[in-house]
């Protein structure tokens, strides 16, 4: 069975998930910091040509499966989106991964062997085959899955890097992908070294390590191979640091990005435009020079974590922890909240 059917079988109406979860389905909209009189009004955000429409809970799995903290994101060549969570403990389904339609119909999920760890994933085209690459927190593995998942191969901390001394932690919490088939992987929450690979998973180096100086990082959350200037480099989310750290493919340093981060946690780009979920409530678009283009959704990070979905303010964001824009230039954020929410971001 394929995807369009499984999509037709198993397709839920957003609007019913929503409401039978407590979801909010009117927006309101947002006049400076003050919310207006009129619940159907919609919420926009941005300046300029840069303003989205606030569309929260776009995406519910259906009732068997709970969202727990929603971690990561990956879109395919055929627009699937790929969501992944903690599974909440109240789940009948085990499953930390679930894929929807482009339209935001859940299709199908998988993954139990992910439970409580789907945290980073991204999706890279090897071929004429896509595939998965997760960073399991709880497991302390990444692993390379078909879309399907199944598991091509799956990694621990790279005994043969030199650099991971006795019972030092290996948590792995994303991936990068090269243009040259390299692939990286940050153990942000554990050691912080980087990690390179060549496309067949055999180790190259590590660099980084803990610190604040130059070339070395902390809670190495995020990572992405920038590739909109004139060569690609590795770009890190340091987020302890609140920064960005550049460094050539080889791993050497070259600049910090400081404008605007708080506590950037990873990257995406479509065009110029380079999309950073902060973990202090907002989602910050850079241009091609990493100037700060606006900020959205600009929240408490404290307030609202563990509380129920009602309690949540429209157009605010809590802790953005993934993002990705779509392939049509909509944004699309997953956030570390207990009970999940993935909230699109509709060009206005």
């Amino acid at each position: 069975m394929n995807n369009e059917e499984l999509a037709r079988d198993a397709r839920i109406s957003r609007r019913e998930m929503i409401r039978k979860t407590g979801g909010v389905i009117a927006g309101m909209s947002i006049a400076g910091s003050a919310l207006a009189s009129n619940p159907d009004e919609k919420v926009i955000l941005g300046t300029g040509t840069h303003k989205y429409e606030w569309v929260p809970d776009w995406l519910m799995p259906p009732p068997d499966l709970l969202w727990g903290d929603t971690q990561g994101v990956a879109i395919d060549a055929k627009n699937y989106i790929y969501i992944s969570h903690t599974v909440h403990p109240d789940s009948k389904s085990k499953d930390a991964i679930a894929v929807f339609d482009g339209k935001g119909n859940f299709v199908r999920s998988f993954g139990s062997r992910f439970a409580g760890g789907g945290h980073g994933l991204d999706l890279r085209k090897e071929g004429n085959t896509e595939y998965l690459y997760h960073c399991d927190t709880a497991h302390r593995v990444v692993v390379k899955t078909d879309l399907w998942g199944k598991t091509i191969w799956e990694k621990g901390f790279p005994t043969e890097s030199g650099v991971y001394k006795e019972k030092d932690p290996f948590i792995p919490t994303n991936v990068a992908l090269s243009p040259n088939g390299d692939f990286y992987i940050t153990d942000g929450y554990g050691s912080d070294w980087i990690c390179r690979y060549d496309i067949k998973g055999n180790f190259i180096q590590a660099f980084g390590g803990k610190g604040k100086e130059p070339g070395k990082v902390l809670q190495a959350h995020g990572i992405w191979v920038d590739t909109r200037g004139s060569e690609p480099h590795v770009v890190v989310a340091d987020r302890a640091n609140s920064r960005l750290q550049y460094f050539t493919l080889d791993g050497k340093h070259i600049k910090f990005v400081t404008d605007g981060m708080r506590q950037p946690c990873h990257f995406h780009t479509h065009g110029d435009m380079m999309l950073i979920p902060d973990l202090k409530s907002v989602i910050t678009l850079l241009d091609g020079d990493n100037k700060v283009i606006t900020q959205l959704g600009d929240g408490d990070p404290s307030a609202l974590r563990g509380h129920p979905r009602k309690d949540f303010i429209p157009g605010k964001f809590v802790h953005p922890h993934s993002a990705k824009f779509l392939h049509n230039g909509d944004i699309l954020v997953v956030e570390w909240v207990p009970i999940g929410r993935v909230t699109l971001l509709k060009r206005a």
